[in-house]
């Protein structure tokens, strides 16, 4: 039998994405049995000190709500940290989460811009402690099957890369004017929300970006005043508008290191589309195609000729990435919440080996330059060395 320590979890933050870290922490051990480290839930640190939300932080399983961040973080009895709170406050949270001697697990994008992020990146180093940044997408066991069969050269060299992030969660006029839509408190709008998780995506498949030349569009310019602290998906107070500070859209032509060339394009504001996040990969001996609508699917071209070949697709099963921690067999659909145990997990094997499994600051450091690449290209009218 193995023999496991704790793992004493805090949160900060508990928000739709708080409360998933919660809900991933809590099913680590069932998906991960051999795992040494066995989290329990501690405490949470959120300012909404509704009742909504105290009965959340119980039927979660915590034993404490702290009003201030703060107070969470000067307790004794916490090993790791997950911070989830607004993009404005992540550095500050985040530096202080490791400064104080805890692990971190800290939601995309980690830092407004590339400064931020650099600096929680370099408080990470210096305290020694270990590090996972929120991106979910990777953890998809098709798209482990996907980078496998780039670094096996299955593909051949890569000529083209597609990558793909649109949503409709901003394409009503009258959705409310959340933080998310101002710069100060957002840092920018869908590059660091979705573009950074298609950069992310593209780099993990497809390798390094070293040039590009971007474009955005805001295309509603106002709107109507939050009546709270609610979500970027909620509606606001009719007649009182506000200036939107930030891009609904950005795009980019993309150069990757290994001679590739790619496109990205996100929006925030395109009807019609929920979650439409994929990457399409083309080499110059086969291609592959991923919709994370259709999450454990890959659409594969290889071991063909070059022309009039065709795709089949291949079922996620457990011989793909963490497949066999979640389904028996092949075709058994997983979902988004298992990504973030995914998550959960190579931050667990971190934090027991010493050592970087997974997504970490550093990642999220070279997304949030590569983003800031897109904002200095958009300004300048050029093409940006990365």
């Amino acid at each position: 039998m193995t023999v496991s320590r704790t793992l004493r979890v805090g949160v900060i933050g508990f928000g739709w994405m708080g409360r998933l870290h919660a809900r991933s922490w809590a099913r680590l051990s069932a998906h991960y049995p051999g795992l040494p480290l066995r989290p329990a839930l501690v405490a949470v640190g959120d300012s909404n000190q509704s009742e909504e939300l105290s009965r959340s932080v119980e039927a979660h399983g915590f034993a404490e709500l702290h009003a201030d961040w703060r107070d969470l973080l000067a307790r004794d009895d916490l090993d790791v940290v997950s911070v989830c709170g607004p993009n404005h406050l992540h550095r500050d949270m985040a530096v202080a989460v490791v400064e104080s001697g805890r692990h971190l697990w800290i939601e995309k994008p980690a830092g407004r811009n590339a400064e931020e992020t650099a600096e929680i990146a370099t408080a990470v180093e210096k305290a020694g402690v270990q590090s996972a940044a929120g991106f979910n997408y990777r953890n998809a066991p098709a798209i482990e099957y996907a980078r496998q069969l780039v670094r096996d050269g299955i593909l051949g060299r890569l000529q083209t890369v597609e990558v793909r992030f649109l949503a409709d969660y901003a394409a009503h006029p009258e959705g409310a004017l959340s933080w998310r839509f101002l710069n100060e408190q957002a840092g920018s709008g869908v590059s660091g929300d979705l573009a950074s998780h298609a950069v992310d995506l593209a780099y993990y498949v497809a390798g390094d970006v070293v040039a590009l030349v971007a474009d955005d569009g805001r295309f509603i310019t106002d709107r109507p005043l939050s009546a709270g602290s609610g979500s970027h998906f909620a509606r606001g107070v009719q007649g009182t508008l506000g200036a939107v500070e930030n891009e609904d859209y950005v795009g980019a032509l993309l150069r990757f290191a290994g001679g590739a060339r790619g496109t990205l394009v996100a929006g925030r504001t395109a009807v019609g589309e929920q979650c439409g996040y994929g990457i399409a990969v083309h080499g110059d001996r086969g291609a592959f195609a991923w919709d994370f609508r259709r999450m454990g699917e890959l659409r594969v071209s290889i071991g063909a000729d070059y022309q009039d070949a065709s795709y089949e697709t291949v079922l996620a099963n457990r011989t793909h990435g963490e497949y066999s921690a979640f389904q028996p067999g092949g075709g058994i659909a997983m979902g988004y919440d298992d990504l973030k145990v995914i998550e959960a997990y190579r931050l667990a094997q971190s934090i027991a080996a010493s050592a970087p499994v997974g997504a970490t600051v550093k990642d999220a450091l070279r997304a949030a330059e590569l983003v800031d690449a897109m904002q200095l290209s958009i300004s300048q009218h050029s093409w940006v060395a990365t």
